[in-house]
């Protein structure tokens, strides 16, 4: 997770945003709330899911990034799929093809004469090169102020601010720079993107405000910065399908439902709770729910590519009937969904109206909790491309964020097996609700619409 709806390009510089919701608190012991469940199956449900299987397939996802097109993923796929077969489901891998970038395997940064260290990071976008010459002080990198500069064969300093990254670095590239570096114009480390391609790039990199302001007392002085590994091209990423039919071809209802998650993870994050703890959560209800009868198929994928812009989900969809797209009546999306550090469990839809999903999911969770899960407006997950089709859609997610997302810290300690548990077991249950073998007949009862506050029904910094 995550990028914006429309703009996908800027998705690596988004940060987490601070979204405050009052989501129910578990108010009785499982074995009691699962009183309130009358059918013999949903009691079957609530007794087999375990948040140990989850998390031990947290763990085992998450020992290296997954980035999108990289083998990292592709040995992620290869595990999806063997768990899926172990639990007797045949398993179709579905291969796409995208245009994406490998960010670098290493990046450094030295002064002749220097003995400091520095940390430099490498924007989206930021290409190859061992460079090396004079560091000139470059202002903000516009234009007007290169204008009387010398850059031939040089290494430009910029400061962060008023025009984009990539402007910055073509407009020092454009005065003969061999490489940029920028530094950020406030406290802490500097990440972005340089927003697409451009053959006309040189090497660049960020540094904080601090190191920045320290490398400025370095100026005339000979800068080399190397990046290795950094390359843009077509990359093949994959989607996982596993499809429950429906028991009894009699019974079908012809009914479709989805539940998924994203197997990706950005570069340099292991990535445990964004979004192994969704992908595990998918794979543990396909093994639960596999043999409880169902007049409904169930179809659970994992998606890949999705953090460079809901790739998977959207060829997904893409790939669909018309007749498809109109017998799939939920798509279940669980994206973070284990953070210890992250707020309660909240449900996002792209419009920010109730739908199938979310009444299923109240219910469950009025049942399990005493209290509905709240929901509200959000987009940037793989739920998007599902709404836009037309097919009921919310994304499963604790609000607000953990401080660590997208950093190397999003790691398997961070994970808390009571909110695995309880996140599978509202969706366990609100899936088999609808899924079970008396759908025929009319639908289940609506649950209340309990909406959230209205600060959860923005897009700002979701993910």
């Amino acid at each position: 997770m995550k990028k914006p709806i429309l703009s996908l390009t800027l998705a690596a510089t988004l940060a987490i945003g601070a979204v405050s919701v009052q989501a129910a608190v578990k108010q009785e012991p499982a074995a009691k709330a699962a009183q309130h469940f009358q059918d013999p199956f949903e009691k079957k449900i609530l007794k087999a899911i375990s948040a140990e299987n989850i998390y031990e397939n947290i763990d085992y996802l998450s020992k290296v990034p997954r980035v999108a097109g990289t083998e990292s993923e592709a040995k992620a796929v290869q595990f999806i799929k063997e768990e899926f077969e172990s639990y007797g489901y045949k398993a179709d891998v579905q291969p796409f093809t995208f245009y994406g970038y490998t960010p670098p395997s290493s990046i450094s940064l030295s002064v002749d004469g220097y003995g400091g260290e520095w940390k430099p990071q490498a924007f989206t976008y930021s290409v190859s090169g061992n460079v090396s010459g004079e560091l000139v002080l470059a202002g903000l990198g516009k234009k007007d102020e290169l204008s009387s500069l010398d850059l031939s064969g040089k290494i430009a300093l910029i400061k962060r601010g008023e025009i984009s990254f990539a402007e910055k670095v073509l407009n020092a590239a454009e005065k003969g720079a061999a490489g940029v570096i920028i530094y950020n114009n406030a406290e802490g480390a500097l990440s972005g993107t340089l927003g697409e391609h451009n053959d006309k790039f040189v090497p660049s990199a960020a540094l904080s405000k601090a190191e920045g302001e320290a490398l400025l007392s370095q100026i005339g002085k000979t800068v080399s910065l190397s990046i290795v590994g950094a390359e843009t091209g077509e990359k093949t990423s994959h989607n996982v399908i596993a499809v429950k039919k429906p028991t009894g071809k009699k019974s079908a209802a012809n009914d479709i439902i989805v539940l998924g998650a994203h197997h990706d993870s950005v570069a340099g994050a292991p990535g445990a709770n964004d979004d192994a703890s969704g992908t595990a959560m998918t794979l543990e209800l396909a093994r639960v729910l596999k043999n409880v009868p169902a007049d409904t198929e169930i179809r659970f994928v994992t998606f890949g590519a999705e953090e460079v812009g809901l790739l998977g989900s959207e060829h997904y969809v893409s790939t669909l009937s018309d007749d498809e797209i109109s017998r799939t009546v939920a798509n279940f999306n669980l994206d973070m969904v284990g953070s210890r550090d992250a707020g309660d469990l909240v449900m996002l839809t792209l419009d920010g109206k109730s739908n199938l999903v979310t009444d299923l999911a109240q219910k469950s969770s009025e049942k399990l909790n005493g209290e509905p899960t709240p929901y509200g407006q959000g987009g940037r997950s793989d739920h998007v491309p599902f709404a836009e089709a037309g097919i009921p859609a919310a994304l499963f997610i604790h609000s607000p964020s953990e401080p660590w997302y997208h950093t190397p810290e999003d790691s398997i300690d961070k994970i808390s097996k009571e909110k695995l548990q309880d996140t599978a077991e509202i969706v366990g249950t609100a899936i088999y609700d609808r899924a079970r073998m008396d759908q025929i007949g009319p639908k289940p009862k609506k649950a209340p619409k309990v909406k959230a506050p209205d600060e959860l029904k923005t897009e700002e910094n979701i993910k």
